[in-house]
């Protein structure tokens, strides 16, 4: 089995929280980490919510069920009977004992309502992206905590073969997915995989049948990653009803299928009115969505960069969890027009500027955006790296920098 990185992290929060929550997209191996520690890290019994008796006596009668527990305990697919964190918070009430509740679930507990305020306080919640590219090559990447660092490393190994990077891009993240050599049985594998949470999660979640419109939706919104969410215009795309096109939005991203991305601004109140980016959650994903499954397929596409810029954000993001910074993911852009794709800020608000380029050289011009951002926020900005297909770290200026895009799980 493949290591995941974020197993340090659990077992912390097991050793002194009665609650840890592991969420994330169906299908990224959440059940099996859970099986894993339960197993040989934190000896506990597994039930999951998936099996129908289990299920039955959950929705029966939470409270019972949650007392006839004995703790340690797995709970695997637990928004399933979101009644269950009531029941949860009240026997964590009796027994604040760490390391009690081991929950898995493949929806974000933080959006569904009422849910994570019921366990605010006695829970601590982990997200399982699908794999990053670091644990598919079996190192634990620490490229976020070196970007913040005084000097960057001077060198970055260069890539196995020309299409390397384009095939982990179309390949994305899922467990299934990495081991299915062909297009073909991948397209089949996603095709299943996007009728089992359109027909069922978002189902349980909604609490409606026949949500029609999804797939659709979500093949509009492919087609607009990485670009700044306008929902008026989607929803004239769409023929959604604004009302009715923000809750199905609400339950695309609470299922782990999309992702925002925020925009940053000198002054903090405003970055809550900004107009955010819309990411999808797994860059095989997006390319199943627009149809490109082989690096062939993307000569000259125009969502070329979009994938890569998409790829980017989603691999800093799964690296955010394990950093030792723990930095906020945004996007800037100013009504000029410059804008940077990716900003990363850290809790004493020091910030690191990131341009994804799909092409393998970088002129001075492609830096007018990360200096934008240095004249936002001179005081605290650390550096601005450009993210290219060249081989070679190049440096501008004292701190602007071009920096080959393996340097992500490299370093």
């Amino acid at each position: 089995m493949i290591p995941r990185h974020i197993t340090s992290e659990l077992l912390a929060a097991l050793s002194d929280t009665p609650v840890v929550f592991i969420n994330g997209a169906r299908q990224t191996g959440k059940s099996t980490l859970a099986r894993q520690i339960a197993e040989e890290a934190h000896p506990a019994r597994y039930l999951t919510l998936d099996d129908a008796t289990v299920l039955a006596a959950a929705e029966s009668d939470p409270s019972g069920f949650i007392r006839s527990l004995e703790t340690p305990v797995v709970l695997d697919e637990v928004q399933r009977v979101p009644s269950l964190f009531r029941a949860l918070k009240l026997e964590i009430d009796r027994n604040r004992r760490p390391g009690r509740f081991m929950l898995t679930g493949s929806a974000d507990v933080l959006l569904l309502p009422n849910v994570s305020e019921s366990l605010a306080g006695r829970m601590e919640v982990l997200t399982l992206w699908p794999f990053s590219q670091g644990e598919l090559e079996r190192t634990r990447e620490t490229f976020i905590d070196r970007v913040f660092s005084g000097t960057l490393p001077g060198d970055v190994p260069p890539l196995t073969q020309p299409d390397d990077l384009w095939t982990r891009v179309l390949r994305g993240g899922y467990p299934e997915v990495v081991q299915r050599a062909s297009a073909q049985r991948r397209r089949a594998w996603f095709n299943a995989y996007l009728t089992t949470i359109l027909q069922r999660d978002v189902r349980d979640l909604a609490h409606i049948e026949g949500l029609t419109q999804l797939p659709h939706l979500l093949a509009l919104l492919a087609a607009r990653a990485t670009g700044l969410l306008n929902y008026a215009e989607v929803s004239r795309s769409s023929g959604l009803p604004l009302t009715t096109l923000r809750r199905y939005m609400s339950l695309l991203e609470a299922t782990f299928l999309i992702q925002t991305l925020p925009a940053w601004h000198a002054n903090l109140g405003k970055r809550l009115v900004k107009t955010p980016k819309l990411l999808i959650s797994d860059t095989g994903l997006l390319a199943h969505l627009i149809g490109l499954y082989e690096p062939e397929d993307l000569r000259n596409h125009p969502m070329q960069g979009a994938l890569l810029e998409n790829f980017v954000a989603m691999e800093l993001r799964k690296q955010i969890t394990w950093s030792e910074r723990k930095p906020t993911l945004y996007h800037f852009r100013l009504q000029t027009g410059r804008e940077v794709d990716l900003v990363l800020e850290d809790a004493r608000q020091r910030l690191v500027g990131l341009e994804v380029k799909a092409a393998s050289s970088v002129s001075n011009t492609d830096l007018k955006g990360l200096r934008a951002l240095r004249e936002a926020r001179p005081e605290t900005f650390v550096r601005g790296i450009v993210l290219y297909q060249g081989e070679a770290i190049v440096g501008f200026e004292p701190d602007l920098y071009a920096v080959p895009l393996q340097a992500l799980w490299h370093w």
